[in-house]
């Protein structure tokens, strides 16, 4: 598949209606890439291995190993409270007193995550943004429960920019890209301007959206950094190094790196091709031997990353519209399985003849600020209907109906695919009763 890489990539793209990729492989000691398409459909350049895409979330990693850095010069403990670094760090329940730097690299803080606040471009737009989190709602006690939180990694780098007494543009730079060696990467869009750069394409037309930059506020959880997908591997090759440069540079101890990938906290939801559980920063796979790396979206930009250390692979693709579950299906799902021989399983679909259940449980409406679910009883299973808030509605997001059957506990699968790709989502039930519907966030029963 490998050695393939460029053919496989051309077709899958063609047949999904993909508008660009790049992709990166470390695998048998050496480095192959493949690009496909155009950056920009408006523009017609051509996508080339060394364009750069907005990586979204899989910088959280990034800001994670900054943190490490702290931890190891003994200027952080992992589990003192967030406001022993950051003291005007607060949320509108007051459990900032017990929210620890742990419960926010494993998404257990229990405060509202998809909070995407603009608060301008200055170097003092995460200290703003942590002032506006003293309104974040509650979700569940710190500690609890997983529950995906952008906010919380906005908190995570506003805490490394104290302690530095920097910005975390300026500490990513010094302490990680440069001692690595990046050289294909922007953090604002004035330096991206100088690359060959992936533009946002949106809705089954893909059309080019409208607004490029994302809010710097919120730059630590992911919403600027653009990367060649070589970039992305170079750094999991660090980690495979166990926290050597390629240079010999040490970035990360040893034991770091081994904190990172161990297993922090657990996932609810089906098993499969998705985390099941959460390190310090990175999503761990049960893909029958050790598999880390993060996933990343930005409006129109997906990124998909992992690192397999039993046979010293990596793999990072790079997608500049829809089409990009079909490339991971097609191409990267085979690669991976074929150049490690892990049994790295399919996407679950539903059973052919699921089981009915008492939808009493379940039914009723489930929110957060930027997404709502509204729950059903249909046919034996669930009709959930899906409301985004503000930003995602900018974003393109659309209100949308599925129904779902009974997949396994209290977990639900979409009965048809959108896409290639069946959607699941599990309940938290206390009690008797769904205290929250869990889709990666835990959305409580509104």
């Amino acid at each position: 598949m490998v050695e393939n890489l460029q053919k496989n990539l051309d077709e899958a793209a063609g047949r999904h209606g993909v508008p660009g990729a790049a992709i990166a492989v470390w695998a048998g000691g050496r480095l192959v890439e493949a690009a496909t398409g155009v950056v920009n459909r408006n523009t017609g350049v051509e996508t080339t291995p060394d364009s750069i895409f907005q990586v979204g979330s899989t910088t959280k990693v990034w800001t994670a190993a900054l943190i490490m850095q702290l931890v190891e010069e003994g200027r952080v403990e992992l589990d003192r409270p967030v406001r022993d670094y950051l003291p005007e760090f607060a949320v509108a329940d007051g459990s900032e007193r017990v929210i620890t730097v742990r419960h926010l690299l494993t998404h257990t803080g229990g405060f509202v995550g998809d909070l995407f606040e603009d608060t301008g471009r200055g170097d003092d737009c995460l200290g703003r943004y942590v002032e506006y989190l003293h309104g974040a709602g509650h979700v569940h006690a710190p500690g609890a429960l997983f529950s995906y939180c952008n906010s919380g990694f906005c908190v995570l780098g506003a805490l490394v920019a104290r302690v530095r007494g920097t910005t975390w543009e300026q500490a990513m730079r010094e302490r990680l890209m440069d001692p690595l060696g990046v050289t294909h990467s922007a953090l604002f869009g004035e330096e991206a301007v100088l690359f060959r750069t992936a533009a946002g394409h949106v809705g089954p037309e893909g059309t080019v959206h409208p607004t490029w930059q994302m809010p710097r506020s919120n730059a630590p959880a992911g919403s600027t950094m653009c990367l060649a997908p070589r970039e992305l591997v170079r750094f999991g090759r660090m980690f495979l190094a166990g926290g050597l440069a390629e240079d010999g540079t040490r970035l990360l101890s040893e034991e770091s790196v081994a904190a990172m990938r161990t297993p922090q906290v657990d996932v609810p939801g089906v098993s499969g091709l998705l985390a099941n559980r959460w390190g310090l920063g990175f999503e761990l796979f049960d893909w029958g031997g050790e598999v880390f790396g993060h996933d990343g979206g930005t409006v129109g930009q997906s990124t998909f990353w992992r690192v397999v250390p039993g046979s010293d692979f990596a793999v990072a693709m790079s997608v500049n519209g829809d089409g990009f579950f079909g490339l991971f299906v097609d191409v990267v799902l085979p690669m991976i399985r074929e150049a490690t021989g892990l049994a790295v399983p399919d996407f679950p679909v539903p059973a052919q003849a699921p089981q009915a259940v008492d939808p009493t449980p379940y039914t009723g409406g489930y929110s957060e600020p930027e997404l709502s679910y509204e729950v059903a009883a249909a046919d034996g299973g669930l009709e959930i209907t899906v409301i985004p808030g503000e930003f995602m509605t900018e974003a393109g997001g659309r209100r949308t109906s599925a129904r779902y059957v009974h997949h396994d506990g209290h977990s639900f699968i979409t009965a048809e695919s959108a896409n290639g790709r069946h959607e699941t989502v599990t309940f938290i039930v206390e009690d008797g009763r769904a205290a929250y519907l869990h889709n990666g966030r835990a959305l409580p029963r509104a």
